[in-house]
């Protein structure tokens, strides 16, 4: 078995996930793939993402990836959340091609969510 080394982004991101929580009152996505769960929360007005938090359960990748998106993306517009692409993440923290499958979760549970925001300000 080898040992994986995280570069530091995934450690501080890892260990201090900032956007770590859940909503009553938001939107939220939720997808369970590949032994990963990721459920997505945000909090919207006047087509800007005012608030975004998370809960994920899977490898410091998942975590850190998820922690970066929301904080990345918190204060965007909708529109900037329809931009999302996973490239930024996997430079970033250095995340293996063997762990790709990781942060695509993530890339569903965001189209999911942007689904639901757009469901939501429809009605």
């Amino acid at each position: 078995m080898s040992i994986v080394t995280y570069n530091q982004c995934v450690r501080d991101y890892f260990s201090n996930p900032t956007h770590a929580g859940d909503f009553l009152d938001g939107v939220t996505s939720y997808i369970n793939d590949q032994g990963i769960r990721i459920k997505l929360s945000a909090k919207v007005s006047d087509q800007t993402v005012i608030q975004l938090c998370f809960l994920a359960w899977g490898c410091p990748y998942t975590i850190a990836a998820t922690e970066f998106f929301c904080k990345t993306y918190e204060g965007s517009d909708i529109q900037d959340l329809e931009q999302f692409e996973i490239t930024s993440i996997m430079h970033e923290l250095a995340v293996p091609i063997e762990r790709t499958g990781r942060i695509l979760v993530l890339e569903d549970a965001v189209h999911s969510l942007i689904a639901a925001i757009n469901d939501r300000e429809s009605k």
